[in-house]
């Protein structure tokens, strides 16, 4: 049985090896430890099987700007899971799991840039609907947002900023 809870500081090596698993290199793992370093504002969430780390996601902040106005949400980046243990659905119990607990601490909207396949699901849609654009080039489907608070739909538009890690890392 899975089991999602918040990540522990004794659960950085484990993570580590999914991300390294997950993706064949640490570049990932990387920018987590970096993540982890330097802001205190994360969302970090683990999922457990029979005691080992199996799955990992983690939300850090993020902002949209628009002349002289910013919203600040999160971004969704990375999320990983061991490859035994993929296609049994782990990484959408990380992200619905994600998405519940930044609602309760109402969270305006997340952002992510992932397969267009696979976050609609949970309700993220392409950010350009909202007229949010990614700081750097990446493909408008791939690009996406998920409002989570409807009153501040509205100044949600203009350009999504990442955390510095993001483009330190690699």
């Amino acid at each position: 049985m899975i089991t999602i809870r918040e990540e522990q500081p004794g659960d950085v090596q484990g993570v580590r090896e999914v991300y390294i698993h997950a993706f064949d290199q640490p570049l990932e793992a990387d920018l987590v430890d970096q993540l982890r370093q330097r802001s205190d504002d994360l969302l970090a969430l683990v999922a457990e099987m029979e005691d080992r780390i199996v799955g990992h996601i983690l939300f850090s902040p993020a902002v949209i700007e628009r002349r002289k106005q910013t919203v600040q949400g999160m971004v969704l980046a990375p999320m990983a899971v061991l490859p035994e243990y993929q296609r049994q659905g782990i990484g959408s119990q990380l992200v619905q799991a994600g998405i519940e607990a930044l609602k309760q601490v109402e969270c305006p909207f997340i952002i992510l840039v992932g397969h267009p396949g696979y976050y609609p699901r949970f309700g993220f849609e392409p950010a350009s609907h909202y007229g949010i654009r990614s700081e750097w080039a990446v493909p408008d489907d791939s690009f996406m947002v998920l409002v989570l608070d409807e009153q501040k739909r509205n100044a949600l538009s203009g350009v999504a900023k990442y955390r510095p890690e993001f483009t330190e890392v690699g």
